[in-house]
């Protein structure tokens, strides 16, 4: 028995990669102000009282591949899965994992602490900390006799 999984928005992108074929582009190299992705990995955003968790599941790519960088209040996450060699004689059939770019963003709230961000990777997850600015307490002003 086969797994075939349904995607409607495949038959638009092998049409769209014909095209590109055709025209002698490759995607995501002709345009630089767009990164483009080859996957994207999923991510948990946990918010706790002190701070932001954001966990993404990147197996396979190596810490040096990973960029984290943070600009105008958003999280930009990028890196690369780089593509294993297969030999016929290895006798593999079928891959399904996928390898190549991967870019993620995300807009942080304004509580946010953009100079306090950490981020770390272990066992295939990338763990970034993004600390929360300390509440501003109110100040009470005592009014003087003129």
């Amino acid at each position: 028995m086969n797994l075939v999984r349904f995607d409607p928005w495949s038959i638009a992108d092998l049409v769209q990669r014909d095209f590109d074929r055709l025209a002698g582009r490759r995607p995501g190299r002709d345009t630089v102000d767009t990164p483009v992705s080859d996957w994207a990995p999923a991510v948990d955003i946990v918010e706790e009282k002190d701070r932001f968790i954001l966990r993404a599941d990147v197996p396979g790519v190596a810490r040096e591949d990973i960029e984290v960088a943070m600009e105008d209040g958003v999280l930009m996450i990028s890196g690369e899965r780089r593509t294993e060699k297969h030999e016929e004689a290895e006798g593999v059939k079928r891959f399904e994992r996928v390898s190549g770019r991967f870019y993620r963003r995300f807009t942080l709230p304004e509580t946010a602490d953009a100079e306090g961000i950490a981020a770390r990777s272990a066992n295939g997850i990338l763990e970034v900390t993004i600390p929360k600015q300390p509440e501003v307490q109110p100040r009470r002003i005592t009014v003087e006799a003129a």
